[in-house]
Formats: structure tokens, sequence, C-alpha cells
């Protein structure tokens, strides 16, 4: 039966090394002697096979039952035959039974050294004992009894060496697997705080806790932690374009309110090469270097909390210790690092559903207000002029019937241009031609009711491919911009012609004009006014709002006197919308 372990027995290499070394020896011996014939050396060729497949099994840390026990009694043997045929006490290796007392030393210390060497000592004198013998198989079998005691207070310090030596080693390896578990559990933990939260502040906080944790994780209790650990480290996110302290471990209440750029030194490195930046020198960096906690740190490590295009910010962390931040704890805060960033994106697309919502409702809001204005404004205005001209008519007809039949033809262009009117805004409200035949036919059909109601040329080139890639929902979307800055431009621009085009700027991105050669206006003054969501820009308002319901980006070019050209760029993929919003960024 053999058994197979996990690491390999020193004592079998230190048996195995002993043999070969022996069997050197003994041929050596027997060269010396001129005796190298079979008949002397059989023994040895079968103790150097034995030898070989221990040597086999130490290989494969596979061991035989009762293998000590096998490899002495083998070593007694064939030492003992060796012993006998190549001349007894007087052959060239005499020394022979010093192989099992070392083997015997090694296995079983000083108890298997003193009796193999009796065991030995009793062959010496059994085949040796002659008058002429006597007193050299006594000095033998001294010799070997003194070797034998020796060796085995030598084997016994050996084997309590390798057993300190295993149970070191033991120690350390199941420190190792508690400190690699207890990291691992901190990221798990941290995973599970990380995927259980929309909320940005717990994001940071735990973030930042459980990186502390598993980068010293023999640290467990908090209050340790605090006193005893000198990790300082951030966690910072962009707001209004500069970076912010959003959680931190360390800081200083100076240090919290400190703001960064991120246009020089190790952020901006990391943020635009997008990979983690170990570095030294903190105190020289020109925007680290103001952090009061960092200037007792000579190392630190910078991760970028991005995802494609999309830059939420920076986890920082920094040390006294020059090597503290080695592969291990470099590759730790890249797995903390990942999973910061799918919870900040998490949060932040809750956040951005919170907001569309809000800006949902809003919009919505602004469209009952403008059906209420346009209907005060027109048909509500009109119906009150009928009212009034039908009561003057009514009166004529008894002065002059003539001048009666007059108002009431002027009565009926009214009430024809009040019905094309509210005509007009029911469709605008829903127009059932773009659920039926699409943006195209929609707005081409927009275009001649605003040619029949307001007497506006309106010039449609709508690019058929470019309509497909759209969604329903998103053509009513781009639908309402459309009419939004038509009437906009109608309105106020007083243009002869407004442009509306739609086409394909490059691969999945859509371009929308709606473009007119009117009066214009200062786009950074209504800009102003949007801020200060001023009735003045409501149509701006409008504009923006349902722009980000497709995620694009609005360009509005406009000057007084020089007309205004209002564009849409519409993403249709993923990687459109990061590569537009990047660009946007950075323009």
């Amino acid at each position: 039966m053999m058994k197979r372990y996990d690491t390999p027995y020193v004592a079998d290499w230190f048996v195995i090394s002993l043999r070969w070394t022996a069997l050197i020896g003994m041929v050596a011996s027997l060269g010396l002697g001129h005796k190298l014939a079979f008949s002397v050396t059989w023994p040895l060729v079968l103790l150097g096979a034995w030898n070989l497949s221990m040597t086999a099994f130490a290989g494969l840390n596979t061991r035989p039952n009762y293998q000590r026990y096998l490899n002495l009694l083998i070593d007694l043997v064939l030492a003992g035959a060796f012993f006998w045929v190549q001349g007894k006490i007087r052959g060239p290796a005499f020394w022979a039974g010093l192989l099992p007392i070392l083997t015997g030393a090694i296995y079983f210390e000083w108890v298997g050294a003193a009796l193999t060497a009796i065991l030995f000592s009793g062959l010496v004198i059994y085949v040796g004992v002659t008058e002429n013998d006597l007193y050299l198989a006594l000095g033998i079998t001294i010799g070997l009894c003194a070797f034998g005691g020796v060796f085995g207070f030598l084997g016994r310090r050996l084997s309590d060496h390798l057993r300190k030596n295993r149970a070191f080693w033991a120690d350390a390896e199941e420190k190792k697997h508690a400190i690699q578990n207890e990291r691992m559990r901190a990221i798990y933990e941290l995973t599970s705080e990380l995927s259980s939260t929309l909320s940005y502040k717990r994001v940071l906080d735990s973030a930042m806790n459980m990186s502390a944790r598993a980068l010293n994780p023999s640290l467990v209790e908090e209050n340790e932690q605090t006193s005893s650990d000198p990790l300082v480290g951030a966690m910072m996110l962009f707001n209004g374009g500069k970076l912010q302290i959003g959680s931190a471990r360390r800081f200083t209440t100076a240090d919290m309110r400190i703001e960064f750029s991120g246009e020089e030194g190790v952020l901006k490195k990391a943020l635009d090469e997008g990979d983690p930046v170990a570095f030294k020198d903190i105190g020289y960096d020109p925007e680290l270097g103001r952090v009061v906690a960092l200037r007792n740190c000579t190392s630190g490590y910078v991760f970028p909390l991005r995802s494609g295009f999309n830059v939420y910010g920076a986890m920082l962390f920094a040390h006294p210790d020059a090597d503290y931040f080695n592969a291990e704890r470099a590759n730790l805060l890249d797995i903390i690092g990942r999973q910061s960033v799918i919870a900040i994106q998490n949060a932040r697309l809750y956040q951005d559903l919170v907001e569309e919502k809000e800006r949902m409702a809003d919009v919505y809001e602004e469209t009952r207000k403008k059906l209420a204005r346009d209907l005060h404004d027109g048909p509500t205005q009109s119906i009150a002029a009928m009212a009034m001209r039908i009561n003057i008519a009514r009166r004529m007809l008894a002065k002059d019937a003539k001048m009666a039949s007059e108002e009431l033809v002027k009565l009926e262009e009214l009430a024809h241009r009040t019905t094309k009117e509210i005509r007009h805004m029911l469709f605008t409200l829903r127009p059932l031609i773009l659920e039926s035949q699409g943006l195209d036919a929609a707005v081409k059909s927009m275009a001649e009711k605003m040619q029949e109601t307001y007497d506006q040329k309106v010039a449609v080139e709508i690019n058929a491919n470019a309509a497909e890639q759209l969604e329903m929902g998103k053509q009513g979307v781009l639908f309402y911009i459309i009419e939004e800055a038509v009437n906009n431009a109608r309105k106020h621009a007083k243009a002869p012609v407004i442009a509306v085009r739609l086409r394909q700027a490059e691969t999945g991105l859509l371009l929308l004009e709606i473009q007119d050669n009117g009066e214009g206006f200062d786009v950074q003054a209504m800009s102003q006014n949007y801020e200060k969501r001023a009735n003045s820009s409501l149509g701006m308002v409008n504009l923006r709002e349902r722009t980000e319901l497709v995620n694009g980006v609005l360009n509005i070019d406009s000057a007084p006197g020089k007309g205004t050209n209002v564009q849409v760029f519409i993403p249709l993929t993923e990687e459109a919308a990061d590569r537009l919003h990047y660009a946007r960024r950075n323009s």
C-alpha cells in the first residue's frame, strides 16, 4: 500500500543522500582493494536499485507502508551481506555497517542507531572472530557502538530540528491561509455591501473600510485598525470638474476640504492612462503634496475609478513603508477598485433614474403649462373674439344687413383659423401619423400644418435609413424636439424658412439640425436664464431636457442677426454614447 503526501519528507531525502554517498564510498573502497567483481558487488547493485526506487517515491511524495522499517531492514541486510562477501573485517569496506547505523539514527534517533550498532556488531563478532582477529573485531565492535551512540545523539538533534522547522512552516502556512481567508472574506463582504446599496456615501465608506481591512487582515478590530495601522486613504469623485473627497481615512478636517483638478502629477497620469499608478515621494507631487495626512507617507497607490470613457474619480492609498504596496496588495486594491467602479456606476444609474423621473415630471408639467398658454393665447382668445363678433353681427342685422353679412364672413374665417389651431395643437399632442408611418411622415405633416395654420414654410430633409435606426420611443422624443425648435423659430426668429434635417453623422451617431436664417439671439445670456429656469428660456429648457431623454448632446449656435442652428447628436449605441460624452467633457 502507498500513501501520498502534500509535502516531501526531509528524512527520506537525508537517507537517500547518505545511501548514495555510502555506495560511492563502498565502490571506491573495492576499487582500491582490486575487488570489483560481481560476486562482491551484487549487494551494492541491489542497494542501488532500492535507492533508485526510494528516490522515485520521494520525488512523488509517496511512501510505502512501514517505509522506515523497510529502509532500515534493507540497509542492515544488504550492508551485512556486503560485509560478508567483501572480506569481512579484513575486507577493504569493513566499515559498511555505518550505513544502517546512520539510517537508524535518522529514522529512529539514538534507539535506532544503538540497536543497529549492536546487531551489526554481533554480525562482526560472529563472522569475524578468530584468534588473529579477536582484537580487531573487538575494536570494530566498540567503534560501531560508539559511532551508533554519537550519531544516535545527532539523529535526535536532527529530528528535533526537523520537527521545529515543520511546526514553524506549518504555523506560517496556517497564518498565511488565515490572512488569505480574511482578505477573501473582506472582499466578499465588500462586494455584498457594495451590491446592497445605491447610496454614494455608503459605497465610498464601505470601499475605504474594506480596503484597509483587506490590506491588513491581522488588524481585525476597528479600534485596533484606527490606532495601529498608519494606512492613509481617500475616495475622490468628480463634482463640477473637480475631484472632491467623498470618504477618507486618517485625513484631517482641512484635508477633507481640499479639491483637486486632476491635471497634474500622479492623479493626471492615472486618470489619463486609465491604469493604477504606484509612486514614491508624495511630498513632491504638485497636487497631493498639499494633503497634511500624506506628509509622513513614502509610498502611494492610485487606482482610477473609470469605465470606458466615463471617469468617476480616483481611489488613493498611502503608507509610511516604502515597500508597502507590493504585488499582492496592488492586486487586492485593483479588485476592490473594480468592484467600487461597478457600485459607483450602479449608484450613478440609480441617481440618474431618480433625476430622470423628476425631469420627466417637470417635462410633463411644462407640457401642461405650454398647452394652457397655447390655449389661452390661441383658441381661447379666438373664441372670445368670435363671441364678441357674434354679438356685434346680431346688432348689425337690425341696422345694416350688408355690414352684418361682411362681419359674418370674417367670423367664419376666424372660426376656420381657430379650428386649424386646435387641430394643430391636437396633432402635436399626439401625432398618430408618427406611430403609423414614422418620423419622416410625421415631421412632413407638421410642416404642412405649419404652412396651413401659420403660413410658416418648413423644409424637411430626413434620411430614411437614419430614421429607421431609431426606436419608436426615441422617434417620439425627436419629434417633440423638432416641434419645440420650429415653434420657437416661428415665434421669435421671424425666419422665412426653417430647415429640419436628420442624417448619419458617423457610425452609431445621428445628427438632427433645426436651422433658420432669422434674427438669432445671444446664447450665453439665454443659457444664464436657463440655469435660473426663467420663463424667457422655457424653450431651451424643453430642448435640453428632451435631448437628455435620448442620452444626446444639444448644441445651439446663434448670434443676433445671424440666425440659429440647433444641433442634437443622438447616439445609437453605448459605445457611441461614451465617445460622444467623453468628447463633450474634453472639448
